[in-house]
């Protein structure tokens, strides 16, 4: 996962760690998921990072008996994405953002299957391309199981470019294996839980507090299910804990240990996978990369939705939604916070419209127009006949109302007694002409960057939720 990652980049950056990474040593494993090489045509250099539940080494090896009673696992399940992150770093520099999706979310990956759950991408890919190797006759194992394992993983990329909108640059995997010694190589890291917590199958049996945990019991803070609210629960938990393994990763008393130093480096070379492309220049990565490497790293969930009663909640996922959300990370943070809080206006605007125009089902139209830019959908209705269009607001309404206005085209507005505080009303009259008419030509408003509303769906992360960073040690539930 990220703090992998962030342990390569901080250790080829020192001359210790680069005799233990140079091109040509003993190195680290290598896939060819990204193809291309590094390109960053989008503003940024985009890493996909995977926390992988396979129970083998980066080389394949499956792990012996003994390792896996120590991790409180079995050979049964492996190659689940427990963890999705999508690291965004800016062209010239800046904040990092790392964006994580829930393993649960339903995604269509395009292989006649519906939607599937996105932790389940790798291995439908992997299936599916076995099958058609063996539909064109490859009976070599090994060869059907490089060849399929490697599909698998360029789904996966191909699935979160479809999803965010961007073009992924590179790729870094850890397995479980990986995720236990490096927790163990920095001395553990310290977490904070509201409340105890116990859950047999994972393993999870913690205090409320602060604690500092390793090895098995870091995997199980991590991986726990049962006994959490859902699974944005689960996906918060690895932030903060992957927020508090950078900060560790970083200290000093990690760097100037030759033997964390050793360690840490042993973990990560057995135990992560890279694209060809970061293993070949990873000091000249390591150098480019100085924000994130210092630690300079904000964590975010993807905008998902939950759909379905609680406990038994569905994980959507909403595609024009998630690519906003991923441009806008490339903004600084005054840009990002004025966006953010014109989203939040929007948001707590609730807007009716009246069709007084007499065109048969205008209203409806326009009021979908509405809440396509953000604002939240009030009720539709006719009204008498009215020559001119007019928006009314409330007392301290008026610039939530012009906002309105303009996204219909320009329409004048009005402030009435009758319109209650934090709501809006559009009355459609014979005259208007804008965004929702069957003949309407002229060009749209401009859309900010909010998103639809879509009762009963609710959001994992209001819009001015702070980030996740390495400083200080958030309690989660």
């Amino acid at each position: 996962m990220l703090v992998a990652l962030l342990s390569v980049l901080v250790l080829t950056s020192t001359g210790f760690g680069w005799a233990m990474f140079r091109p040509g040593g003993s190195g680290t494993s290598t896939a060819d998921v990204i193809g291309n090489g590094f390109n960053a045509p989008d503003g940024a250099t985009d890493i996909l990072l995977i926390g992988n539940d396979s129970r083998t080494d980066a080389f394949g090896n499956p792990l012996p008996e003994e390792m896996l009673r120590e991790l409180r696992t079995t050979q049964e399940g492996g190659d689940l994405t427990d963890a999705m992150i999508l690291v965004r770093i800016p062209n010239g520099g800046g904040s990092a953002s790392a964006i994580s999706f829930p393993r649960d979310t339903l995604v269509d990956v395009g292989l006649g299957l519906g939607k599937t759950k996105l932790t389940e991408t790798l291995n439908n890919g992997m299936a599916a391309e076995r099958q058609k190797l063996q539909k064109e006759g490859t009976t070599d194992e090994k060869e059907l199981e490089t060849k399929s394992r490697l599909a698998g993983k360029q789904l996966l990329r191909k699935t979160i470019e479809d999803l965010t909108g961007v073009s992924i640059d590179h790729y870094a995997e850890v397995n479980l294996l990986g995720f236990y010694e490096i927790t163990k190589a920095v001395g553990g890291v310290e977490v904070c839980l509201k409340d105890d917590t116990k859950d047999p199958l994972s393993g999870a049996s913690f205090k409320k507090g602060q604690q500092t945990i390793e090895g098995a019991d870091a995997l199980a803070f991590v991986r726990q299910r049962h006994g959490l609210i859902n699974e944005l629960s689960r996906g918060k938990r690895q932030q903060v804990f992957m927020s508090g393994l950078a900060r560790k990763v970083m200290s000093s008393g990690t760097l100037t240990n030759p033997a964390k130093l050793t360690d840490l480096i042993d973990a990560i070379k057995k135990s992560v996978t890279l694209d060809p492309a970061l293993a070949d220049d990873l000091l000249g990565f390591a150098q480019q990369m100085q924000g994130i490497a210092g630690g300079d790293v904000q964590f975010y969930t993807a905008p998902v939705h939950l759909v379905g009663p609680s406990g038994k909640e569905q994980v959507t996922i909403n595609i024009p939604e998630t690519r906003r959300f991923a441009a806008d990370l490339l903004l600084n943070p005054q840009e990002r916070e004025q966006k953010m809080a014109a989203q939040k206006a929007r948001a707590e605007t609730s807007v009716s419209v009246y069709n007084a125009s007499g065109v048969s089902g205008l209203a409806a139209r326009v009021l979908d127009e509405v809440s396509g830019q953000g604002f939240t959908a009030g009720s539709s209705s006719n009204a008498e006949t009215m020559a001119k269009s007019v928006v009314y607001y409330a007392a301290g309404g008026e610039e939530a109302a012009k906002e309105v206005a303009e996204a219909l085209g320009g329409l004048p507005t009005e402030a009435n007694a009758n319109v209650q505080a934090g709501s809006v009303q559009v009355y459609l009259g014979k005259d208007y002409k804008g965004p929702g008419t069957q003949n309407f030509a002229g060009p749209r408003a401009v859309k900010l960057d909010g998103f639809r509303q879509l009762p009963p769906l609710h959001t994992q992360q209001d819009v001015n939720e702070q980030p996740i960073t390495p400083d200080g040690v958030p309690c989660v539930e």
